[in-house]
């Protein structure tokens, strides 16, 4: 019997990495959404669309039919990695160039719209783990399980700083602070689908909490519902 788990939070709160791993230990699919919305912004930057952070969205949604994205297992590595147009674009979308942009790309109508089609159809079958910054309240409203992940701004920009120069990016505090303040303001004032915290959802303040304890957190609730879901159907 397999549930839906949403996973919402703030950028750099480690929804990924908690998301990924409950997958693992359940055996479920991980989607990750935001390396969606990535996807879409590295092939606007590729095309030309966007320059110096400025786009026009009309050319944005004129070019969404020419987005195919997928993602792949990779057997060595145990995740899904992202494919934009049949190419492993997994470390391109996460550079800062991307990021800086892929909160204002989310905030399209047009790609909203697709991107939650796409990942609803992902979901269908239930057993799958999703992060985003609205999981749990547009695109899994009725998920068996949310979560939704905070912690402290200056933890999760040194979280964030610690993650780009072990890629090798030459980047400040100041710079990664003002890319991660700019996201939550974009993330949290959009007009579609803005990141809010679905009323049964279960906050996670992971600010003094190391990835073991999250993960045996939030596995503890996953494996509840499943039981309980189990044990209510028996008794219909």
């Amino acid at each position: 019997m397999g549930i839906t788990i949403a996973i919402d939070g703030y950028s750099s709160c480690g929804k990924s990495t908690l998301a990924k791993a409950l997958a693992a230990k359940l055996n479920y699919a991980y989607i990750d959404s935001g390396a969606m919305y990535r996807c879409v912004t590295l092939h606007c930057i590729q095309r030309g669309i966007i320059k110096d952070g400025i786009f026009l969205t009309e050319e944005v949604v004129k070019t969404l039919p020419a987005i195919h994205l997928s993602f792949q297992f990779n057997l060595k590595t145990k995740f899904n990695e992202s494919f934009l147009n049949n190419k492993n674009v997994e470390k391109d979308i996460r550079s800062l160039e991307v990021a800086a942009s892929a909160s204002s790309i989310s905030t399209i109508r047009e790609v909203r719209i697709q991107m939650v089609k796409l990942q609803r159809k992902m979901g269908e079958n239930k057993s799958v783990v999703m992060d985003g910054r609205d999981i749990g309240t547009a695109v899994f409203p009725n998920a068996e399980l949310k979560l939704f992940m905070t912690a402290d701004t200056d933890i999760r920009i040194q979280r964030r700083l610690n993650e780009l120069k072990l890629r090798g990016d030459k980047i400040s505090f100041a710079e990664v602070k003002k890319n991660l303040l700019d996201r939550d303001y974009q993330d949290t004032h959009r007009k579609e689908s803005p990141l809010i915290r679905s009323a049964d959802a279960i906050v996670l303040d992971n600010s003094e909490m190391d990835t073991e304890e999250q993960l045996r957190f939030a596995l503890q609730l996953a494996n509840e519902r499943i039981k309980n879901i189990k044990e209510e159907k028996i008794n219909q």
